[in-house]
């Protein structure tokens, strides 16, 4: 029987390839709206990152998600990013 294969993604703060699964997607809305994107399916430009507040900083740090959206990303929206992030741990 054939296995199915594992879609992999790399994630932009460690640059790891990980299952898709294990990430969270950052998307860029058709309206240049970024969020966090925990169920995978909004519409949009999307990059990953690990469940890590550390590697959302790494990626912050070298502006990787800018590259990748090509565009400017306010402080702010990490800040929503991070607090989203931690909240999401929490509720497991």
């Amino acid at each position: 029987m054939k296995q199915k294969k594992i879609p992999m993604r790399m994630c932009l703060g460690c640059n790891e390839m990980k299952p898709k699964m294990e990430l969270i997607r950052v998307v860029r809305s058709p309206e240049g709206e970024i969020s966090l994107d925990f169920k995978g399916k909004a519409a949009g430009r999307g990059a990953y990152i690990c469940r890590s507040a550390e590697c959302l900083e790494k990626a912050r740090k070298a502006r990787r998600f800018e590259k990748s959206f090509s565009c400017k990303i306010e402080e702010s929206v990490y800040e929503v990013m991070l607090n989203e992030l931690g909240s999401e741990k929490e509720n497991g």
